[in-house]
């Protein structure tokens, strides 16, 4: 075999070899589970797990997001080969849950809840103990049950930290337009979007909450009343209405994504039922604009 030898990139990626650098694997398996505990009456498990409470299995493809962090290798110009970590994660995890169910068939949920944040923190174990190569270093994972929603636990400062994410949606006119400039000047700024008709979009909003899993349920937040608060604060007062004329909050603000996402934290902060983290709001699928506390 021929011996790689140094060239002007190797010595580049040495002298930067200090940086550490992310990079994510997404694999995917499909599961059931239900929320269910036998030991509990039914109408324990209905004021314990809400309507999501059932004796009987309900399914979901699951998504996995797997970030590891390292330096480069000078010799190979990667930190690790992501074939290499393909392969651990299918076989450490996806051959756990694809095509099972994860309370019958998995012992460590025969006493504990399936939940999002269970399974997370379930599958960190088993990325843990020398699973990955020692160049890479787990550093969080991304787990999506719905469309709508997921969660993230990963490595800050230190610390790890979970999150819950919710996806909602509403349609929404506005106009981008700054009563202290001229005309000119607003359509030299905006363009089409200063249009004194409007214009729409189908807004997407990603409500991000913190916390710790309950026990028992496995779960840091009554969904239920996430939703019912969200749905009542944000959904309800901006679906179909024209932010400019219909809203108070918008009749001396120019209403760019930037304000709106702000405007939405601020009307959630310490009104939901669990720590609020992050506000993500999607103007349109290229483009999003995030609130997060400092």
């Amino acid at each position: 075999m021929t011996e790689l030898n140094p060239d002007s990139a190797i010595r580049a990626i040495e002298q930067s070899s200090d940086q550490a650098i992310r990079l994510t694997r997404r694999v995917g398996f499909s599961s059931g589970h239900r929320y269910w505990i036998p030991s509990m009456s039914g109408e324990q498990n209905r004021q314990v797990f809400g309507k999501w409470a059932s004796p009987f299995n309900h399914g979901h493809n699951y998504v996995l997001d797997v970030t590891v962090a390292g330096r480069i290798d000078p010799r190979t110009a990667m930190v690790v080969n992501i074939k290499t970590v393909d392969d651990i994660l299918r076989e450490v995890v996806v051959s756990e849950f694809d095509g099972k169910s994860i309370n019958d068939e998995i012992e460590h949920f025969h006493s504990c809840s399936s939940s999002l944040e269970n399974l997370m923190l379930y599958i960190a174990s088993l990325l843990e103990g020398g699973v990955l190569p020692v160049e890479a270093n787990l550093t969080g994972l991304r787990l999506e049950e719905t469309e709508g929603l997921y969660g993230e636990y990963f490595e800050e400062d230190g610390t790890w930290i979970m999150t819950l994410t919710r996806k909602y949606e509403f349609a929404a006119a506005h106009r981008l337009n700054v009563p202290g400039l001229t005309r000119a000047q607003n359509e030299e700024l905006f363009g089409k979007c200063n249009s004194p008709a409007g214009h729409g979009h189908n807004y997407v909003v990603e409500v991000t909450v913190e916390g710790e899993p309950d026990p028992v349920t496995g779960m840091m937040v009554d969904l239920a009343k996430l939703d019912e608060t969200v749905d009542e604060l944000v959904v309800e007062r901006y679906d179909h209405k024209h932010l400019n004329v219909d809203l108070d909050e918008f009749k001396d603000r120019t209403p760019t994504s930037e304000v709106i996402a702000l405007e939405i934290f601020n009307r959630l902060d310490g009104k939901l039922p669990a720590h609020l983290r992050r506000v993500r709001l999607y103007e349109t699928a290229r483009s999003y604009f995030e609130v997060v506390r400092p």
